[in-house]
C-alpha cells in the first residue's frame, strides 16, 4: 500500500476527526463547557480537515478532466502534471501516455501524406514533361520516350498506393518489398532519370524540384558487381532527394557524387552522397532532417532551384529507418556529405 494512497488519506481523515471529537469532548467534560459549543467546534474543524483533503483530490481530477476534453478535440500537447505520490499519479501517467501515442499516430499520419503528396509530384511533372514535347512536336513518340512516361506512371501508381498503406503506418507497419539488387545499374538509373526529369523540366519551364542541367552527377560503385538487399522503391526516395538536395545547393557547373560500398554485414550497404556547395553548419546537423526544414543560409540554394518545400530529408530519413538504417551529416572537406547505412539481414519487428 503507497504511504499516501487515498485510502491512507481518507483513513487519516476520519481518525483525525474522531480524535478532535474525542478531545473536544474531554475538554467539555473538564471544563464544564456546554455540549453545543464541543459540537459546533467540532463540526467546523472536521469540515475544515474535510475540505483540505478534498480540495487535495478534487484538483487533479479537474485538471484531468481539462486535458482530457482537448485531448478529445485534437490537442494532443497537453500534459497532466505528475507531482503526486496516490493513485491518481497513475491515472495522470496513463493519461499521458495516451497523449503521447495519440500525438505521435497523428504526427505519422500527416508526415506520410505530407511526404506522399510532396513525391507525386515528381513522377506527375516528369510525365507531363515527356507529354508536352510529344505534343509540341519536340519529341516523338518513339518506343523510348513512350517507355519513360510509362515508367514515371508506374512509380506514380506505386506511389499512391503508398497512401493506401495510411493505416498500417498508424499501426507501427509498413511493408517493405525487399529483395537483391544490382547496385550499379540500379543507382545509374536513378542518376540518369533525375537528369532526365531535370531537362525536362528546364524544356518546358515547369516548377517543383531543381530544373538545373548544369550540375554534374557522378557515380562511384565500388565493387562493381555490389548487391543490396532492400526495397528499390524505398531507397529510390532515398536517392532521389539526397540528389535533388545535393544539386539544389551546387554551385554553377558543380559536382556531386554518389558513392556505394559494401558495409560491414552481409548484403548492408552504404551510401554517400556529396556536393560542393555551402555545406551545412555542425549546429544544423541534428535539425536537417526535419520536416519543412530549408536551413538558415543566406543563400543556401543555386540557380534554377525554388527552395524546395523541405521535405525531401525528411523524407530520406523515413524511407532510411523503414529499413532499420541510419542517416545523417558526416564531416567533409568540402560541401555536404550524407552518409546513409542500410542493414543486409531484414529487420525483423518486435
Amino acid at each position: 500500500m503507497r504511504p499516501f494512497s487515498i485510502k491512507t488519506k481518507l483513513g487519516a481523515l476520519v481518525v483525525i476527526s474522531v480524535l478532535i471529537t474525542t478531545g473536544l469532548m474531554m475538554i467539555a467534560l473538564r471544563t464544564d463547557t456546554e455540549l453545543r459549543f464541543i459540537t459546533v467546534f467540532s463540526m467546523i474543524a472536521t469540515l475544515l480537515i474535510t475540505q483540505f483533503v478534498a480540495h487535495g483530490l478534487t484538483a487533479p481530477l479537474d485538471e484531468m478532466n481539462t486535458v482530457a476534453r482537448a485531448i478529445s478535440h485534437g490537442d494532443y500537447t497537453r500534459r497532466v502534471s505528475e507531482n503526486r505520490r496516490d493513485e491518481l499519479a497513475d491515472l495522470a501517467h496513463t493519461i499521458n501516455a495516451m497523449a503521447d501515442e495519440l500525438e505521435a499516430q497523428d504526427r505519422q499520419r500527416k508526415e506520410l501524406v505530407a511526404n506522399v503528396s510532396h513525391e507525386l509530384r515528381t513522377p506527375i511533372a516528369g510525365l507531363r514533361a515527356v507529354l508536352e514535347n510529344v505534343v509540341d512536336g519536340i519529341a516523338e513518340a518513339d518506343p523510348e520516350t513512350m517507355r519513360t512516361a510509362l515508367k514515371q506512371t508506374e512509380r506514380l501508381g506505386r506511389l499512391v498506393e503508398t497512401l493506401l498503406d495510411l493505416s498500417r503506418l498508424d499501426n507501427g507497419v509498413v511493408p517493405l518489398r525487399r529483395r537483391r539488387f544490382e547496385v550499379w545499374p540500379y543507382l545509374s538509373g536513378v542518376l540518369k532519370e533525375a537528369n532526365m526529369v531535370a531537362s525536362a523540366r528546364a524544356t518546358t519551364g515547369s516548377g517543383g524540384s531543381h530544373t538545373r542541367t548544369d550540375v554534374h552527377l557522378h557515380l562511384d560503385v565500388s565493387p562493381p558487381e555490389l548487391t543490396a538487399h532492400a526495397d528499390p522503391e524505398r531507397i529510390h526516395q532515398v536517392v532521389a532527394n539526397l540528389i535533388d538536395n545535393a544539386v539544389k545547393h551546387s554551385p554553377p557547373h558543380g559536382r556531386v557524387t554518389v558513392k556505394a560500398r559494401r558495409g560491414a554485414l552481409p548484403d548492408s550497404l552504404e551510401l554517400e552522397v556529396l556536393d560542393e556547395g555551402p555545406g551545412i553548419p555542425r549546429s544544423e546537423w541534428h535539425r536537417v532532417f526535419e520536416r519543412f526544414n530549408r536551413g538558415a543560409a543566406s543563400r543556401p540554394h543555386g540557380p534554377g532551384s525554388d527552395g524546395g518545400t523541405g521535405l525531401g530529408l525528411a523524407i530520406a530519413r523515413w524511407a532510411v529507418e523503414l529499413h532499420g538504417g541510419r542517416i545523417g551529416v558526416a564531416e567533409s572537406d568540402r560541401g555536404c556529405r550524407i552518409l546513409v547505412t542500410l542493414p543486409g539481414d531484414p529487420v525483423v519487428p518486435s
